[in-house]
């Protein structure tokens, strides 16, 4: 049995990159492979969330033509796929096919285990049978998976050890690693406003109820209006709760926002609601996605009830 490294040690090999030329960023691949019952599917779930094109058991000879079509592709910026035991024998082609693709593209391998202990009780909590066999125990088909595996671990970028992780510290662990730096701030905010009186939007993350500012549905001119109207909005700012609200609500969401960034989420839905959905709500949607825009964020704003 090949020795255990420390727990979320990785020794990584700068990927061969192809010069772009000032063209695009070369596409990444990403290959995910290791110990039945060690996490491999919950990693490929993180990668896809990420934004990663995901494929799981594909063959290992078609890895080769797989490379090839991402490194064409104007569409697809980086991959991830699961190749393990499942593969049979081809399996031991994988160090060979792996090194030839570094050639076309970035690659990285991620190996990731766990102690025996940890998988035999995983297995168990699943009662699934190990992909070597359903008639051997499964201690004996973990140990004959590590001798199979020994050469492809010898070679990984990363290996993690998934026996002291559950599996939303996996994904956050994942996330942490992979994550672009140019898109430290890529999760979709939507500004969603909406009137109570027609019931609570189905996906909203956040909902902030605006109907203690005062209301120009009140106000003669402004009631066939919404609160894009300049004049509208100009008069809902014009209160200093309004203001205060404004300030407070921005600067909690730019706080909350690096840490469901961490946690792996991809887009966050606010919505804001006032008695109709036409006035107060519509202003806020507009004027807190105005803000986050400027701290850097993608932001859509939808206006639920409101015409226009």
């Amino acid at each position: 049995m090949p020795s255990q490294e420390s727990s979320r040690t990785r020794t990584e090999r700068r990927p061969r990159a192809e010069s772009s030329g000032g063209g695009r960023i070369p596409a990444e691949l990403v290959i995910i492979t290791g110990m039945s019952g060690s996490g491999k599917a919950s990693v490929l779930k993180a990668f896809e969330d990420l934004g990663y094109y995901c494929v799981d058991n594909l063959p290992v000879g078609l890895i080769p033509q797989f490379a090839d079509l991402v490194g064409q592709s104007s569409e697809i910026k980086n991959t991830a796929l699961v190749v393990d035991v499942r593969e049979g024998e081809q399996l031991q082609n994988l160090p060979r096919i792996v090194r030839s693709v570094k050639r076309i593209l970035p690659t990285k391998m991620v190996f990731l285990e766990a102690e025996d202990t940890v998988l035999l009780r995983r297995f168990s909590e699943t009662r699934r049978p190990h992909p070597l066999g359903v008639n051997a125990p499964v201690r004996a088909s973990l140990a004959a998976e590590r001798r199979h595996l020994r050469s492809i671990r010898a070679m990984a970028d990363l290996v993690i050890d998934t026996s002291k992780f559950n599996v939303h510290e996996l994904r956050a662990y994942i996330t942490e690693r992979f994550q672009k730096r140019e898109s430290d701030k890529s999760i979709l905010v939507s500004c969603v406003s909406f009137g109570f009186k027609q019931g609570l939007p189905e996906d909203a993350d956040l909902v902030f109820d605006v109907r203690f500012l005062p209301n120009p549905y009140f106000v003669p001119e402004f009631r066939p209006l919404t609160g894009r109207n300049p004049k509208v909005a100009k008069y809902i700012r014009s209160f200093p709760q309004t203001r205060e609200f404004i300030r407070r609500i921005s600067q909690l969401l730019v706080y909350l926002l690096p840490h469901y960034i961490r946690e792996g989420k991809s887009y966050l839905t606010i919505s804001f609601g006032c008695t109709g959905g036409q006035h107060r709500s519509v202003m806020m949607a507009e004027e807190v996605g105005k803000l986050l825009r400027t701290a850097g964020y993608r932001v859509k704003v939808v206006h639920r009830d409101s015409p226009g």
